[in-house]
């Protein structure tokens, strides 16, 4: 394994940093605004073409909003968002360094729009702890479809088969191996030696 790819969302970041939660826990009290009534106005109809790099998220946020919470901003939700679902797992980032160390290369593989996904590398600092990110909006195809597994081997100009991968979804980790990456399941309890160790088998 020449490369890891690690995936953002339910592998290095879990929810609102104060204590895990999922970051839209409190969004009602602290904001105004019901999760339910999100969901069904923007995430189920307008985040496809968001997180694929079709549509801009806060001028979209901000359409939404003026019809189900016009006293709500798109920039205060939107900072609400990222702050709230940025909980760092530090043990991995620590593991992934000194793997890094040993020179494989390292590459943020997530599904993201452009916001946050230049919030993780320059407010987190995930830029200087990898070598690079892709993601769903700048690929134009979020994982699990094929065409992202095929348009991130083709950048690092690598064989699928020196690139390893970790994802807590199943579904992107079947379709990584299927195009030929080495991949494993991300669970609460699983380890970076355990993921090593499975690649190499």
């Amino acid at each position: 394994m020449k490369i890891l790819m690690v995936d953002v969302d339910g592998v290095l970041v879990h929810g609102r940093p104060s204590d895990g939660l999922s970051l839209f826990t409190y969004l009602e009290r602290d904001l105004g605004l019901g999760l339910e009534a999100l969901q069904e106005a923007f995430f189920k109809t307008c985040w496809p073409d968001i997180v694929t790099g079709r549509d801009a998220l806060e001028p979209r946020l901000a359409e939404v909003l003026g019809k189900i919470a016009p006293h709500l901003s798109a920039r205060t939700l939107i900072d609400y968002w990222f702050e709230n679902d940025s909980r760092l797992d530090h043990s991995l980032l620590d593991d992934l360094a000194a793997l890094r160390a040993g020179g494989t290369r390292m590459f943020l593989a997530t599904n993201q729009e452009h916001l946050r996904a230049a919030y993780l590398m320059d407010e987190l600092g995930l830029s200087s702890r990898f070598d690079g990110i892709f993601y769903s909006a700048a690929l134009g195809h979020q994982k699990p479809s094929p065409e992202f597994f095929r348009l991130a081997t083709e950048r690092v100009r690598l064989s699928a088969s020196d690139i390893g991968f970790i994802d807590d979804v199943k579904a992107n980790i079947e379709a990584a191996r299927q195009f030929g990456w080495k991949a494993m399941q991300w669970t609460s309890g699983s380890k970076l030696p355990d993921a090593i160790a499975a690649f190499s088998v």
